[in-house]
């Protein structure tokens, strides 16, 4: 019996410490695609450089590609938060003051990593 308590505590710790896929777009409400593409890109790019020597023309292309990447980035970051402050614009407006707060009080904290603990003894934790 005891065993099997083991293989669940295990099982449940497992689940915990894996990272999950679709973890950023929780965390980050601008992350989409078109996002995901660009960084993917400067990241090859990047790769691209420092395997060929560090070229003249692979270093351009790598600052071409980071430069756009970082541009996508700041237009996505800076449209999500033009959308939260007119949404709580219009909360305000409408004269729903708790739903207003609940979104200043989600966007002034951030993404909270919600998960539980198992509690027990150290044996647990194997």
């Amino acid at each position: 019996m005891g065993k099997h308590y083991k293989t669940i505590i295990k099982e449940a710790k497992q689940q915990l410490t894996e990272k999950d896929e679709g973890t950023e777009t929780f965390k980050n409400k601008w992350y989409d695609e078109e996002f995901k593409f660009a960084v993917e890109e400067r990241k090859k790019e990047r790769e691209k450089w420092l395997i060929r020597g560090r070229r003249e023309n692979e270093e351009q292309e790598y600052h071409h590609k980071r430069k756009k990447a970082h541009k996508i980035i700041r237009n996505k970051k800076k449209t999500y938060i033009k959308n939260v402050t007119e949404s709580i614009e219009e909360e305000q407006k409408h004269n729903n003051t708790r739903k207003m707060y609940q979104t200043v009080n989600q966007f002034k904290k951030g993404y909270q990593n919600k998960f539980s603990i198992i509690r027990g003894g150290k044996e647990n934790w194997q």
